[in-house]
């Protein structure tokens, strides 16, 4: 487990004046530092002074989790001087160079992205995230770096948090399997549209990540618009940024990679259960559908599956589930027939000619049976429908 900040989170402020330039390079060091810690050598990490974004207080944070920056005093300065002497700069000075450990996404010509199939260019936090994530994550699961579930883990947070969707119903879908706060961080920083439209947005959402962190800036009509008290505001988006990040890849740890192993097994089972392969039990109830999508694709599975049946966690019936073209899409690859939808019980039964038929929707995307075998009766007649 990652402790970054103590219950009192930075504490210190320093002030430096520099002739060069009046702007003030403030640090920020942990308030309780060990006597080992203490007497090595701190070493430094520069980001900008002034109003903060979320991806470089995210960035901030992630860097010190590593170690070769841990416990780094964090110095907010534009001045060139300053920042060359720094042993890492986010977000500031004009240059991306990991050799050096610059990590700036704003100068002319950047067009890093974070490769294996996305496409979104890098914010500072995802420069920071794709040269020290995998370090990060190996720690928290005291594991080494080349362990298969570092890079699983690598690419989901990447895409549930780091870059994240780009559909409202990507979103609604991220929300409900992986509780990974829909934040998009490398996008809204690089002011990437979510939508491929000039129409409007048909409504407006400020509770992401991104727009939480904005608010700590300092408020226009607070008399106190002191270095200082815009540092403590610094640090509080540090901590609110950091602390969603690490539960994010908590959450992925003990929910995510367990369900991932789940779906995987039913998968490779689906051929015990109907041998059109079309057909997949999930025999645990987890969430499923995001994988579900992943696995297929990885595992270059052919017929794509078209049913999943599962046990209902409210009651003793059985539950038949389309599966959907795409994540975000509502249309099924093979909904349930016309002629059921909308049935109920008995009705439902006569026309199915199966027993203990339980309901269909009226779109034909989930049916139900009161038995396992009243269920996998539904979806084998449905592939013939």
């Amino acid at each position: 487990m990652f402790r970054v900040f103590s219950t009192t989170l930075i504490s210190a402020h320093r002030r430096f004046h520099f002739n060069s330039c009046p702007c003030r390079a403030l640090h920020l060091t942990r308030a309780l530092m060990s006597t080992t810690a203490a007497a090595a050598v701190v070493k430094r990490v520069g980001t900008h002074n002034g109003s903060f974004h979320c991806d470089e207080a995210l960035g901030c944070f992630m860097i010190r989790l590593t170690e070769k920056f841990s416990g780094a005093h964090i110095v907010r300065t534009r001045d060139p001087q300053v920042l060359e002497t720094l042993d890492a700069v986010l977000d500031v000075g004009g240059v991306y160079d990991a050799s050096r450990d610059r990590y700036d996404h704003h100068q002319k010509g950047f067009e890093e992205v974070f490769g294996h199939g996305f496409n979104t260019k890098l914010s500072s936090a995802g420069l920071v995230y794709k040269h020290f994530g995998k370090e990060i994550i190996a720690k928290e699961l005291q594991v080494d770096e080349e362990h298969p579930n570092v890079h699983r883990l690598f690419l989901a947070i990447y895409k549930n948090f780091i870059e994240n969707a780009n559909t409202k119903a990507d979103l609604t879908q991220l929300a409900n399997e992986t509780c990974c706060n829909a934040t998009a961080i490398d996008a809204i920083d690089n002011g990437i549209n979510q939508y491929n439209t000039d129409q409007p947005p048909r409504y407006v959402n400020n509770t992401h990540l991104s727009s939480r962190v904005g608010k700590l800036n300092l408020d226009w009509v607070d008399p106190d618009q002191s270095a200082e008290k815009e540092n403590t505001a610094f640090e509080r988006a540090m901590a609110l940024a950091g602390n969603e990040f690490l539960d994010c890849l908590r959450y992925l740890v003990r929910s995510w990679l367990p369900a991932r192993s789940i779906v995987m097994e039913c998968i490779e089972a689906r051929l015990d259960v109907d041998p059109s392969g079309e057909i997949m039990v999930l025999n645990r109830s987890c969430p499923w559908k995001l994988h579900l999508f992943e696995l297929e694709e990885e595992m270059k599975i052919s017929p794509l599956l078209k049913y999943v049946i599962y046990q209902d966690d409210r009651s003793s019936n059985w539950q038949v589930q389309a599966v959907k073209i795409a994540p975000d899409k509502f249309e099924s690859r093979k909904a349930l027939p016309a002629q059921w939808r909308g049935l109920r019980d008995d009705e439902l039964s006569k026309e199915s000619g199966i027993p203990g038929g339980v309901f269909v929707h009226m779109s034909g995307f989930i049916g139900g049976n009161q038995t396992y075998e009243g269920a996998l009766a539904m979806a084998t007649a449905a592939l013939e429908l």
